[in-house]
């Protein structure tokens, strides 16, 4: 089932497993937004790979790598198609893959949760955030994962738009690299034990 994927990403079919999850990272590609608040998913799910290297094109829709995870085969995925349309990035790789929404963690930015703070929930709606809800529309499911990074409210006066699209402050960067780490701890826990365990864990 994984032969192409395998092709793809390691030449040597050096990765080998009989199970698979999907961890999606919500982003915009492209080194404006790198740094971005908005970008904090795709933060996450290069922490979880280790390294910036080993990052493969699937399509024109995204970039991805594979790890292993307790000899669990985990795709990662960060869509290259923007943010409002980050569903149109994940919908054939599951179906490629034959995985269902259950099988998916969908990892991204939350204005409503404290700078830092992060939170799992098994399902659900958007919570207004257009690359969820660009996946709901394309799995046609609500049924999947979610992993909520908080990057706290705006200041008074400022526009949410601006502010996601604005880098973290340089004094805020060291402090988010463990929170990187710490989503990614928490997205392994989801791979491995299920959302239960690692909301209990992490929430």
């Amino acid at each position: 089932m994984f032969a192409w994927l395998r092709k793809l990403t390691h030449p040597r079919n050096s990765i080998t497993g009989s199970a698979a999850k999907l961890i999606l990272g919500l982003g915009n590609p492209g080194p404006r937004y790198a740094q971005t608040r908005h970008n904090a998913g795709f933060r996450a799910v290069e922490s979880i790979s280790g390294s910036r290297d080993g990052w493969k094109k699937y399509r024109s829709l995204a970039s991805i790598c594979t790890v292993e995870i307790e000899d669990m085969l985990v795709v990662l995925v960060r869509p290259l198609t923007f943010m409002n349309l980050s569903g149109k990035a994940v919908q054939p790789l599951l179906r490629q893959l034959h995985l269902q929404p259950q099988d998916l963690l969908v990892i991204h930015d939350d204005l409503d949760l404290p700078s830092g703070k992060v939170r799992l929930r098994p399902g659900g709606g958007s919570g207004g955030h257009k690359g969820v809800q660009s996946v709901i529309e394309h799995l046609g499911s609500r049924n999947f994962a979610r992993l909520r990074i908080g990057i706290g409210r705006p200041p008074e006066g400022t526009n949410p738009v601006d502010y996601v699209l604005d880098p973290f402050p340089w004094e805020d960067r060291s402090f988010f690299e463990d929170v990187w780490k710490l989503a990614g701890d928490a997205a392994r826990c989801w791979a491995t034990d299920g959302i239960q365990t690692a909301m209990n864990k992490y929430n």
